[in-house]
């Protein structure tokens, strides 16, 4: 059984626990929650709208320490990107969701500097451990493998700019906020199909 989106400490003990007994359970963690709390939502901030809602800063911190441990095995982005009027009505009646596709690699990264996972443990939680929970041959090197490759640049500086979002929605939390880390070249199945442009 897989539980996606964990969102509380008590989750987190409980899957912790199924795991020792030796049941076969997995989950996930949008990378939003974390570093989010319900102290963001202050003044009824619609950016920060999301279903599971964020919790306390002990919440936040158990799912930091079980992704540490590698009892969440993966990372995702809950990508729920909306339209701009989704998100302008009083709070309870705005759109749950962000646009957090973009938000996923440098965020994790940010995880790897904070020295809770290492390069590394970082990696697989956003390829071989979702791979794993599906059951697919994908998120590892191997001869023979087909070449679904991502080269990063762990160094690159960039701000966020909503405005600026690929994806259909431009809805953020972290609009305006400094990352570091960037996809330099996407390869799938061997083909070139993004490489960044130079700087």
């Amino acid at each position: 059984m897989h539980f996606g989106r964990l969102s509380t400490a008590r989750g987190a003990e409980m899957l912790a626990a199924a795991r020792k007994a030796g049941l076969p359970v997995s989950a996930d963690v949008a990378i939003h929650q974390l570093f989010l709390t319900e102290a963001d939502v202050d003044g009824y901030d619609a950016t920060c709208r999301v279903v599971p809602p964020l919790r306390a800063a002990a919440d936040r911190d158990a799912l930091r320490d079980a992704v540490r441990k590698g009892v969440i095995s993966a990372l995702c982005s809950d990508h729920q990107p909306h339209e701009a009027d989704a998100k302008i009505n009083p709070f309870p009646l705005t759109e749950p969701g962000i646009s957090a596709l973009e938000t996923l690699l440098p965020l994790t990264l940010r995880l790897v500097r904070e020295k809770l996972l290492a390069p590394a443990q970082a990696a697989a939680r956003l390829t071989a451990g979702p791979a794993g929970i599906l059951g697919i041959e994908a998120g590892a090197l191997r001869a023979g493998a087909p070449a679904h490759l991502v080269l990063v640049d762990p160094e690159a500086r960039w701000t966020l700019r909503a405005a600026d979002l690929r994806s259909a929605g431009h809805c953020t939390p972290f609009d305006g906020e400094e990352f570091r880390g960037r996809v330099a070249h996407t390869l799938h199945a061997g083909r070139s199909v993004y490489r960044a442009p130079a700087p």
